[in-house]
Formats: C-alpha cells, sequence, structure tokens
C-alpha cells in the first residue's frame, strides 16, 4: 500500500508513504502560534525530516513544549554563534553560562559593544530570514575531534575524548560545524523569536519566549543577588580549573576527585558559617526565613545554619511553614478544581504570624505538626525562643511579603536557595538548574518515597508552574541568595539516576525525558559516594545524611 494512517489529536488521517513530518505539519501550523519544531511519532521525539513509512501517532511540537524549547534555545544559539563567526572570524566564540530571568546569559572571548550587539542581532535576523538548512551529520568521532581542534573550540575536542562512540552527531549551519545534546530545528526560518540584552563588555542575555512567560520574549529583569552568586560560583570554577565536564572527569579518571570533594564541601560550609557569622552578628535580626524551588537542598542548609548559630552561641529554634497547612478539607482549589496546596492560601497564615509574634515575644506556644495522612494540625510540641534564640523558617512562601508582614523588616533575614550550575558540558552546551534539581528529586523521590522515575518526571510541569508563580517572583526579597549546588554532583548523582532512568519504557510519555537525561549524564564519569561527608548537601538526596534524625 501506498498510503499510511497517521493519528493526529484523536482523527485519523491518511497520507502518502515517506511523507516528511515537514509536509505533514504545513497542514496542522494554522493551529499552533509559533512554528512547529518537532514531532513525537509513536512517542519517539523526531525531527521535521522524519519520513513516515508506517501507521503513526503523531503529536506536533512548538516551542511551548518541554521538548521544543530546548530545541529552539539551541538553535538560537547555533544561529548566534555561526553569526558571530561569518561577522568577525572563527576564533570569535560564545560561552553559554546559565539561564537568568526567562533567557540565557551568555559570555564573549571578545569585547562585546552595544553597537557589536546591534550588528549580531541583525546578522542572526539575516540568517533566519534566509531559512538557512540545518543539517544532520553522522561523522566520526575523531574526525570531528581534528576540526574542533582547528577551530580553537577545546572544550568540545576534551568532552569527546570521554566518549568511545565510533560515530558521533553533528550540525551543520552554513560553513560551521556543532554538538548539540537535543534535537534541533531543520531550519533556521523556524527560530523568529528573540531578542538580545547587552549586560556588559563580556556579557548578554539570550531572551526567548516560553510558557513560564506568558508566551510572550519577557524584558529583562536583573536580579543582582543571584548574578552575583553565580559569578561567584564561576570566579571559583576558574581559580580550581573546572569548568566543564571534561574537567571535571579528569579529576576523576586521575583518581584526584576525592580530594576535590572535601575541597568542593569545605567551600560551601565556609559560605554558610560567614552567613551564620552575618546573623549572628545583626543583634537586630530574630527571625530568619529560608526559600528556593524543588530539590534546593533547604532541609539541609536550614539544619547547618542551625549549627553553625549554635556555635557561635546562639539557641536557635526551627518551624515548618508546611505545618501550618489549613485543615485538608479547607485547602483552595485550582483552576481545574483540585487541591492547590502551594498557594499562600493553603497556609494557615493568620496562625502562623500569630505564632511568631508570640515566640519573638518570650511566649511559650503550642506548636503544630501536619498531619499528612489526617490532613490535620496536630498540637504535641511546645516552643519557646531563648533571650539568643534565632527563628529559623523553611517554607515556599517564605520571600512573600504577605509573610510576618506583622514583624519589623529589620528583623528578618530572608535566604534565597538554589542549586545554581555553573559547570557546562562545553561552551555551547550548558548544564540547567532546572535539569540539576530534575536529578535530585529523581534520586530523592526513589530513595525515601518509593516513587518511579515515571512519576516524578510526569509531575516535574506541575511542580515548576508553582515554582514560577510562588518562588521565583519573590527571589530578589532575599537579604542573601545561596548556590546549594556542587561542582562535582552530576557525576555521584549519575550512579543513582542513570539506572532509574533505563527502567522507563519506550512506550511511555516519559521515555524522551527519560533518554535526554541518560545522554545528557554520558558525558560524565561516575563518582562513588563514599568521599562525600554525611552533613553535605548532596547526602540530603542520596542518602546518609547526619542531619536525617536531627
Amino acid at each position: 500500500m501506498d498510503n499510511v494512517k497517521i493519528t493526529i489529536n484523536g482523527v485519523d488521517y491518511f497520507t502518502k508513504k515517506n511523507t516528511t513530518l515537514e509536509e505533514i505539519a504545513k497542514e496542522f501550523q494554522k493551529n499552533f502560534k509559533h512554528p512547529i519544531l518537532a514531532a513525537k511519532v509513536n512517542n519517539a521525539l523526531r525531527e521535521l525530516n522524519y519520513k513516515v513509512n508506517k501507521n503513526s501517532e503523531i503529536i506536533f511540537l512548538d516551542l511551548n513544549t518541554r521538548d521544543g524549547n530546548k530545541m529552539h534555545v539551541n538553535g538560537l544559539l547555533f544561529v548566534l554563534s555561526v553569526a558571530i563567526k561569518e561577522l568577525y572570524g572563527v576564533r570569535y566564540d560564545i560561552k553559554s553560562e546559565h539561564s537568568i530571568d526567562k533567557g540565557l546569559y551568555i559570555k564573549t572571548n571578545f569585547e562585546l559593544t552595544e553597537n557589536r550587539l546591534n550588528d549580531i542581532k541583525e546578522k542572526m535576523k539575516e540568517i533566519i530570514k534566509q531559512n538557512r538548512p540545518i543539517k544532520k551529520l553522522i561523522v566520526d568521532r575523531l574526525e570531528a575531534r581534528d576540526y574542533f581542534s582547528k577551530i580553537d573550540y577545546k572544550s568540545k575536542v576534551n568532552i569527546l575524548k570521554y566518549t568511545t562512540n565510533t560515530y558521533i552527531t553533528l550540525y551543520q549551519l552554513g560553513d560551521f560545524y556543532d554538538y548539540f545534546y537535543t534535537k534541533m530545528p531543520i531550519y533556521t526560518g523556524l527560530l523568529g523569536e528573540f531578542d538580545l540584552t547587552y549586560l556588559s563588555t563580556e556579557g548578554l542575555v539570550l531572551r526567548y519566549p516560553t510558557i513560564y512567560s506568558n508566551d510572550e520574549i519577557k524584558e529583562f529583569q536583573n536580579h543582582p543577588n543571584m548574578m552575583r552568586a553565580f559569578d561567584i560560583s564561576s570566579k571559583w570554577n576558574n581559580l580550581m580549573k573546572v569548568r566543564d565536564a571534561s574537567e571535571l572527569n579528569a579529576l576523576v579518571s586521575t583518581g584526584k576527585i576525592d580530594q576535590f570533594i572535601k575541597i568542593a564541601e569545605s567551600r560551601q560550609n565556609d559560605e554558610l558559617i560567614n552567613l551564620a557569622k552575618k546573623i549572628k552578628e545583626n543583634k537586630k535580626v530574630k527571625v530568619v526565613l529560608l526559600a528556593g524551588p524543588s530539590s534546593s537542598g533547604k532541609t539541609t542548609t536550614s539544619k547547618k545554619i542551625c549549627m553553625y548559630l549554635r556555635s557561635l552561641g546562639s539557641k536557635p529554634q526551627v518551624i515548618s511553614m508546611d505545618d501550618y497547612f489549613v485543615e485538608r478539607d479547607e485547602t483552595p482549589l485550582d483552576e481545574n478544581g483540585k487541591p492547590d496546596y502551594e498557594c499562600l492560601e493553603a497556609v494557615d497564615l493568620k496562625l502562623f504570624d500569630k505564632n511568631v509574634e508570640a515566640l519573638l515575644n518570650n511566649e511559650e506556644i503550642d506548636i503544630p505538626t501536619y498531619n499528612f495522612l489526617t490532613g490535620k494540625k496536630e498540637f504535641s510540641k511546645k516552643m519557646k525562643l531563648e533571650k539568643t534564640g534565632v527563628l529559623v523558617i523553611e517554607g515556599i512562601h517564605a520571600l512573600d511579603e504577605k509573610v510576618l508582614a506583622n514583624i519589623p523588616r529589620e528583623n528578618v533575614f530572608r535566604i534565597y536557595i538554589s542549586p545554581l550550575a555553573e559547570l557546562n558540558i562545553d561552551n555551547h552546551n550548558y548544564i540547567s538548574t532546572t535539569d540539576n534539581r530534575l536529578l535530585r528529586r529523581i534520586v530523592r523521590d526513589n530513595k525515601t518515597r518509593g516513587h518511579s522515575v515515571n512519576r516524578t518526571i510526569s509531575t516535574w510541569p506541575e511542580v515548576r508552574k508553582g515554582e514560577e508563580k510562588y518562588i521565583f517572583p519573590y527571589q530578589d526579597n532575599a537579604d542573601y541568595t545561596f548556590n546549594s549546588a556542587l561542582i562535582y554532583e552530576i557525576g555521584v548523582l549519575k550512579t543513582y539516576v542513570e539506572p532509574l532512568l533505563y527502567s522507563v519504557d519506550p512506550r511511555d510519555s516519559c521515555y524522551e525525558e527519560a533518554k535526554r537525561l541518560i545522554n545528557f549524564l554520558g558525558f560524565f564519569l561516575p563518582i562513588p559516594s563514599d568521599a562525600i561527608p554525611d552533613e553535605s548537601i548532596l547526602r540530603e538526596f542520596i542518602g546518609g545524611s547526619f542531619f536525617t534524625d536531627l
């Protein structure tokens, strides 16, 4: 038969065998605001030049999907890199550092001016308007290393040392080749939505629409605390000469990783000790509020701060805002009529504010413990704050200005915590903080809650939605941003999470995400956990934490 059946949005159609997804997508583009970038065909992610040769269920993807967004961003990075090389020469390059405010912070290896940035933007627009093809090539790994060596792509040369594959996938745009560990759009014309923001003589922000920015390119808003934390980590990475996956792998392969783990842990502990001193020295501070997105290490960090405050003579007490949930039958409903446990109204804020105020007045109170089985607060503990006491409070809403609005601002110190990954795979492939947190959560959920990888990955978009609504908008209310990432941790997490990812069935909706994470982890050598101290933040996820029973 010359025809095959394709099913799109539950409706069956017939098309000629070996018709490309690009041709089929033309009929459905009118249903999408943004260009279709790829499709899932029988649950497998395919680029638009894929030919459909059997009966298939097809789901088209634009930049408003998880896979489509990654393809859109990497496509823009490729166009940006090529635009710079065509303008100034092959040695001019970029390094994608980290995500920032619905965009990507990028450094240049040349002096950047606002005029140059405008020229680069116009060149990118020209490349996109020309609708140049982005070709996929399967090439010999050693030949790829020779090519990258000739154009001084040292990070790519070095990372290819740690793969045993005879052949690798490269993408070609014009006269230039590059490697990306996600699939790519097949034409530059699919990448029309972007903007560039000038930051400094060596830095810019690449901005693009996301589902978390109301489907628009958001105006750039600087987050000085966040940038400071990233900058500190970047400078330390440079000092240690561990800036990408290949340099971390070199420590593993030469037997130096145990010593490096101790150095990394000492550095992070020193930062928390200095933070505790800062809190202690400010005599007016009586409350420390700590918030951050999922899997940031909030529990361990709050307990470490308490430990260091005790060493300085303070008498800290810990309160979790999770113990102040309203009774379950009083939980507000979301737009779908389901209980919304993450909104501020799910917290008994009146009782919380009253209890904190009473503690600061040296009153003894009955402190609640929320029973998640019954959905009710239980009052079996008493608490009183001593004269040298400090309340350390952890909760996703801790930075919301509505929390403790009755307490003078000078009495409160707010901390934002997140694992701000400052390690790269290579100059053009950065490690997203979101991926770092997802890996942590997969390991923890499986180890402590018995959750499958499928469950963690499938619920992750809802977790992210809550963070965008209830956590990220308040990050600038923090007095201090603490980076809980450990530069070596991806190698350790790999030993725990990689076997779990292989359990995902190819028919499962999470399969492509699991495969992407497996490909990502393939750049890292495994790191044993033996040398990780029991007080490490990483122990909160892999187990064996000193703080578990405290």
